[in-house]
């Protein structure tokens, strides 16, 4: 009762049920129990929280110990789960997920409480979102999505389910399926009394509506992010740029910057930096959020972060008139992004690439790229990006995918891979059947009638190195 009601914000009738438990176990006439290890978890979260990582780890592995020695497994689960966010909060990332895979296979094999089940996942996918390891994130939301359809009154946990899943959905470029599940998740978060999740879930609702160019209700949601207690930048600041209204852009962005600590949260915070800033020709305080995110990613080694910034010190370089040096890191960005399979930042970079090509008087280069920027555009329906590269030229000539869609695209790229219908519906959250009709797509746009035809036409065609992925 503590745990559930401290996760859906109520502090104080939370605290109460955990007061009144450690109260009774108090007695000195009690024997040593699993209950007095569970009892050390929220006090451990609320040091890690507090940012005292050595108390908390302490206090987690107390707990583990506990757990071996009265073999209960809840407690070993949560214990082990604290220890790996500890540690990775000490900046052992690595030892840290180790941690963490192996509690998801303790939850996955071994009979826990349902309400363990849920803060375990949701705990780990956090994790694993906040260190940018998007892979993993991927792998546990798939896993937490089957355990929310088997277990429908866990509300929080749906909610929270939905947040993250339409997030990774987004990355990997299906962003009307996206933004159904953000609106589920509002519709579920919001319900009388609430829970503090429902802000990640306007955000990212917010997010989609500002990429597809429904600026009006991306406003409206920005404003409920805020109610519910996140937020709303840097998402409200590129809503600014986007319309015009640079100034604000850039007094909100440096503000929330300023005030910002977390590393975390500075992550999220540093890319919109460097664009709005080479946007007011601020190029040197762009530079330096550069310099910031470089070293983080060193840090997290996470590739997403080398992606992003790789693209980062490409702008920059750009920004400063160097675009050999801009090229280079471009290429890097690209690179990474493609085997992450994000399109949306895949085709961004390739737009930039275009303009250093340009700029380097190499015409069919710089169309090349921005025909490419410009099919994945307007496949994802990403209204303002099409709007800004249309001003960029006016050939009528098209990037050869001989039809396919992006997510045929997407599915060719796994086929030729040697991925099952199977593990390729795992991959980009859609239904066998779903893929079983990609592939029978393909198989009739290309005119081949097998795997290996298939991908023999992919290659020869150039179709595996375009922004579909």
């Amino acid at each position: 009762l503590g745990l559930m009601l401290l996760n859906t914000g109520a502090r104080a009738r939370g605290g109460g049920w955990i007061a009144r438990g450690e109260r009774l176990l108090g007695d000195e006439k009690r024997p040593d129990c699993a209950e007095k290890g569970l009892f050390l978890i929220p006090t451990a979260l609320g040091a890690l929280s507090a940012g005292h990582t050595t108390k908390a780890l302490n206090l987690f592995k107390q707990a583990e110990t506990i757990g071996k020695q009265f073999g209960d497994a809840d407690l070993i689960a949560l214990g082990r789960l604290g220890h790996g966010q500890a540690i990775i909060q000490n900046g052992e990332v690595a030892q840290g997920l180790k941690l963490l895979d192996e509690t998801m296979i303790t939850v996955e094999t071994e009979a826990l409480f349902p309400v363990a089940c849920g803060i375990i996942y949701c705990a780990a996918i956090e994790t694993c979102r906040k260190v940018w390891d998007l892979g993993r994130a991927q792998e546990w939301t798939s896993a937490l999505t089957r355990w929310c359809n088997a277990q429908p009154d866990i509300v929080p946990f749906r909610g929270q389910c939905l947040v993250r899943r339409a997030e990774i959905i987004q990355f990997h470029g299906d962003w009307q399926k996206a933004l159904e599940e953000t609106r589920d998740a509002c519709e579920l978060l919001s319900r009388p009394p609430g829970e503090p999740a429902a802000g990640e879930a306007f955000y990212r609702q917010a997010e989609l509506l500002r990429l597809l160019g429904d600026f009006e209700k991306a406003e409206d949601c920005y404003r409920e992010t805020a109610k519910w207690g996140r937020n709303p930048q840097p998402g409200l600041a590129l809503l600014r740029l986007v319309q015009g209204q640079e100034d604000s852009a850039e007094t909100s962005i440096r503000n929330t910057l300023q005030e910002t600590k977390d590393i975390i949260r500075r992550v999220e915070l540093l890319p919109a930096v460097v664009r709005i800033m080479i946007s007011v020709n601020q190029t040197e305080e762009a530079l330096s959020a550069t310099k910031e995110l470089c070293s983080i990613a060193k840090e997290f080694d996470a590739p997403y972060l080398y992606a992003m910034s790789s693209y980062c010190q490409g702008s920059v370089f750009f920004a400063k008139g160097n675009p050999q040096l801009a090229l280079e890191h471009l290429q890097k960005a690209l690179k990474f992004w493609k085997n992450l399979h994000v399109p949306y930042q895949s085709a961004y970079a390739s737009e930039l690439k275009g303009l250093v090509y340009r700029e380097l008087n190499d015409q069919d280069n710089s169309e090349v790229e921005l025909t490419a920027a410009k099919w994945v555009f307007e496949q994802l329906k990403a209204g303002p990006d099409l709007e800004r590269i249309n001003r960029l030229f006016h050939t009528q000539r098209h990037y050869e995918t001989h039809g396919l869609t992006l997510r045929e695209l997407q599915v060719m790229q796994r086929v030729a891979s040697g991925k099952t219908n199977k593990s390729i519906a795992g991959e980009l959250f859609i239904s066998e059947r779903t893929v079983d009709r990609h592939v029978s797509n393909i198989f009739n746009k290309l005119g081949v009638s097998s795997r290996v035809e298939a991908t023999t036409c992919a290659i020869r065609n150039n179709l595996l190195d375009s922004g579909g992925q």
